[in-house]
């Protein structure tokens, strides 16, 4: 039997819905064409760079996107080229936000791809309008969400880069 008020009529209860469904789907909307390009450099080749071995190529059933794949190379995303990057942070993202309440290498992994200094050629300067937003708009999530385990770094990563105030985006002069 459901629940009931206090005279005995069933209450209905809508199903309740995943945290972030609309903001997962606007982060996949503006990184659309980066996500379905195959990457220059995957995660997985990143952490064989980070061991001095050779990047391995992309190998389209090895390097499928799955929370096992990003589990097993999450700190890959610090030798990625800006396409590549933008090809990974729509997984790494939404990765986050359906596990927001847990700590995690993933995530961290994330945030700190998201922090100063920019590189050159640039990967924060790269992103787009749109793409900018769902940034914003995930770092917001992550910052001030009660059940964030990640509450600390993306406030620090907010206010490094991407708020009013924030360093400046072209110390280069």
């Amino acid at each position: 039997m459901g629940l009931c008020d206090s005279s005995g009529i069933a209450i209905s209860r809508a199903p309740a819905a995943m945290p972030y469904t609309d903001l997962i789907a606007e982060i996949f909307a503006a990184f659309a064409t980066e996500g379905s390009a195959f990457p220059a450099m995957t995660l997985r080749g990143g952490d064989a760079l980070d061991l001095d071995q050779p990047a391995p190529p992309f190998d389209v059933l090895v390097d499928a996107v799955s929370d096992e794949y990003l589990e097993a190379h999450p700190w890959g995303s610090g030798y990625l080229d800006a396409a590549s990057w933008r090809h990974y942070l729509p997984f790494m993202m939404e990765y986050a936000l359906r596990r927001i309440a847990e700590p995690s290498d993933v995530t961290d992994a994330l945030l700190t791809s998201l922090r100063p200094p920019e590189r050159n050629p640039p990967r924060l300067g790269s992103l787009d309008k749109a793409q900018e937003t769902v940034v914003l708009r995930l770092l917001d999530a992550l910052a001030h969400s009660p059940e964030s385990a990640s509450r600390d770094l993306a406030a620090m990563v907010l206010s490094e880069w991407w708020t009013p105030g924030a360093i400046p985006k072209d110390l280069g002069d």
